[in-house]
């Protein structure tokens, strides 16, 4: 949650957060470190990037970015939602739109992984709205600075572990490892 990078796939990369999505068995989880960086100082190690919006909380929600922005993200998706009677797919692509579109949000500085009962999703200020490769029985999204190792250990385990929840934890705690920008105070949400 500090600077950021472009990357090969033209995405912005995020230095300063971890947040993984997990669809498998019927079940989806979405973690996130705790982890605010500014610079190369932790400036708090609890924080929470991960949470439950929508009406019932029936959709999760983690963000890679600046803080601010990402509050406006969420408030703008809930919006989406009540507009489109909880339709994740459909409010993603509308808040998408709006996020390339319009001139104050064109500016915001973050990524957002998504998901309910149905759908795994990565929102970007590029107007992308990126459903993971893996069908209905499995599917891995990843973003922030140490999404690539979260990725990266999470495809390994996905062949061994049945749990998404199992497999999100054990990921997260990889990029810990690794990321000087993630730390170990998960917070994980599941639907």
């Amino acid at each position: 949650m500090s600077s950021s990078s472009d990357n090969s796939h033209g995405l912005v990369q995020w230095h300063g957060t971890t947040i993984i999505g997990v669809k498998k068995n019927g079940k989806t989880v979405i973690a996130g470190d705790g982890q605010v960086s500014m610079g190369n100082t932790v400036m708090k190690p609890n924080a929470r990037k991960v949470r439950r919006i929508g009406e019932g909380g029936n959709v999760i929600a983690g963000f890679a970015g600046a803080t601010a922005d990402a509050f406006t993200l969420f408030e703008r998706l809930e919006k989406k939602l009540e507009q489109y009677r909880g339709q994740l797919m459909r409010s993603a692509v509308e808040l998408a739109k709006d996020w390339r579109t319009d001139k104050y949000l064109r500016n915001l500085e973050a990524l957002m992984i998504v998901a309910d009962k149905d759908a795994l999703l990565v929102l970007t200020g590029n107007g992308d709205v990126l459903e993971p490769e893996g069908g209905a029985d499995s599917q891995i999204a990843a973003i922030g600075s140490g999404g690539n190792y979260a990725l990266a250990a999470a495809r390994a385990l996905d062949s061994y572990e049945a749990d998404a929840e199992e497999i999100a934890r054990k990921a997260m705690k990889v990029a810990a490892d690794i990321c000087v920008f993630t730390n170990d105070r998960v917070t994980v949400e599941t639907i």
